[in-house]
């Protein structure tokens, strides 16, 4: 009966969107249960203790993980042990750890004067991926990409800690360039060095120096790096969108790092070529658009960079387009309110998009500034709304009712796509635990053993349908670049609730 109902209504969802948008017109607490923001803040930052990899210190409070991978790089001769496992797997994958450091940093940039005694946390989670890009940037002209071989990891179901996979070392050169993933690893260098410009300045100069050296490498030898490494990289983190985008990425970052005014010509000079205008509606680990124009126009709103005025444009065009009712086809809405975007794991797409929806509308606000969407004006107070509601949405409220980081609220997901945690840990089950005798808690109905407090899955499919199972790793797995943004959305929200 209420099927036939909706059906006599026409476009439902259309009207579906329109009843979205009057909802975020009203204030937050009129329609949404009231959250505890530092604490999932607390929990998102903890989450990477449990990404570890390496020696792990005397202060890890992820208990159940031990030291993993200490030998990475002997096959190169080196020392690349340290930096993240970017989800479910025992690979370490450089292309989105580069841009968990940066989205990391960003996060502490920007939003760290309200996380409390949580920012401690968040700069050491900086700096643990900062140190390994460190290391794998040491030999000029080359960047270390990967460690571990993809297809042998995937193979198995391993606890890290038993990890007897291939270790293989990937890198880009000059012969093998790869400025896709220079450029990121350069811009997360150089966003880096501001979180750490106060705090400890001999080891901010070590990261804007090295992150200047690794850029002129990038630009020098242009080239996608999955050209280079396709068979290595490809499916998992290849680059589809190109490397351009990247280098642009790269220099924003340096600017604000440096204020060299080297940097701010090459976007200026570059802006075309490199296309700073396409696809502003995007931004993950693999498009940097929308967040280029984003940064940018932080300069122009402060009425310090008249001639970026471009970039703001771009960036109010990527506002609009987020609109419900007014986005882009590449940008949806599923019936309960999530931004949804065709691909897997869609929830690196919620955090990031609204990431750069509180950022934007904190420069507006301080330049006393509105976006024009056609008819409609976006206002600070409206992109807040917006990005508070995707924010709730992960936190439980949804049609759901249940909250999609782990550890936090009375129901979230038990059965990740995780190897750490679901099979026994160390401490439980001492013995190693081969590749393929891992199967059997793969394949397994229960919970996982072990909690990994404050990871965010996937999440929902476009109907808001959610299946708690390992199997289906699209909704069901963790990933680094998912938590990295939401870490400065929680700190935001848990001061201005």
């Amino acid at each position: 009966m209420a099927r036939n109902a909706l059906s006599s209504l026409g476009n439902v969802p259309a009207l579906r969107v329109l009843i979205l948008f009057l909802l975020l017109l009203l204030p937050s607490h009129s329609i949404a249960a009231r959250h505890d923001y530092y604490d999932a803040l607390r929990k998102s930052i903890l989450f990477f203790e449990g990404q570890r990899s390496g020696k792990l210190p005397p202060d890890q409070r992820v208990r159940w993980r031990k030291d993993s991978a200490l030998h990475d790089g002997a096959t190169a001769g080196l020392d690349l042990t340290g930096g993240y496992y970017d989800a479910g797997d025992n690979i370490k994958f450089g292309f989105p750890m580069a841009f968990t450091t940066t989205l990391l940093s960003w996060s502490v940039i920007d939003f760290g004067r309200t996380m409390g005694p949580e920012l401690r946390n968040a700069v050491k989670a900086v700096k643990w991926g900062s140190d390994y890009l460190l290391k794998v940037t040491a030999v000029p002209d080359v960047v270390f990409v990967q460690v571990g071989d993809a297809y042998s990891d995937h193979n198995c179901w391993e606890r890290p800690e038993d990890m007897d996979t291939l270790r293989t070392v990937y890198k880009i050169d000059r012969d093998h360039p790869g400025s896709d993933v220079a450029g990121e690893t350069a811009a997360a260098l150089a966003a880096a060095s501001i979180v750490f410009r106060s705090r400890d300045p001999g080891y901010s100069n070590l990261l804007l120096n090295r992150a200047v050296r690794v850029f002129e490498f990038a630009d020098r030898n242009r080239g996608a790096y999955s050209s280079s490494l396709r068979s290595a990289v490809c499916p998992f983190y290849c680059d589809v969108n190109g490397y351009q985008d990247e280098l642009l990425w790269a220099a924003a970052w340096l600017h604000k790092a440096s204020r060299r005014r080297e940097y701010r010509e090459y976007i200026a000079k570059n802006e075309v070529i490199l296309r700073a205008g396409d696809t502003i509606n995007e931004f993950g680990w693999d498009n940097k658009h929308a967040g280029i124009n984003v940064l940018i126009s932080k300069e122009v709103l402060r009425g310090r960079a008249e001639y970026f005025s471009s970039f703001q444009h771009n960036a109010d065009g990527f506002i609009c387009s987020l609109l419900p009712g007014n986005s882009h086809p590449q940008v949806q809405y599923s019936p309960g309110g999530l931004i949804f975007k065709a691909g897997g794991s869609n929830m690196q797409h919620v955090t990031s998009l609204s990431f750069l929806l509180l950022a934007y509308s904190n420069y507006l606000s301080h330049a006393n500034k509105v976006v024009p969407c056609g008819e409609t004006t976006a206002s600070p107070a409206l992109l807040k709304r917006l990005a508070k509601r995707q924010v709730d949405y992960i936190l439980g409220d949804n049609p759901l009712g249940m909250s999609y980081m782990v550890g936090y609220g009375a129901r979230y997901p038990q059965r990740i796509h995780h190897r750490g945690s679901s099979l026994p840990s160390v401490l439980a089950h001492p013995a190693h635990i081969a590749c393929k005798a891992g199967s059997r808690y793969f394949l397994s109905p229960n919970p996982n053993p072990n909690l990994l407090v404050g990871a965010v899955v996937g999440g929902p499919n476009s109907s808001d349908y959610f299946p708690d199972s390992r199997p289906y790793f699209q909704e069901s797995e963790p990933t680094t670049y998912i938590n990295a943004p939401l870490v400065g959305l929680l700190a935001f929200f848990s001061a201005h609730n």
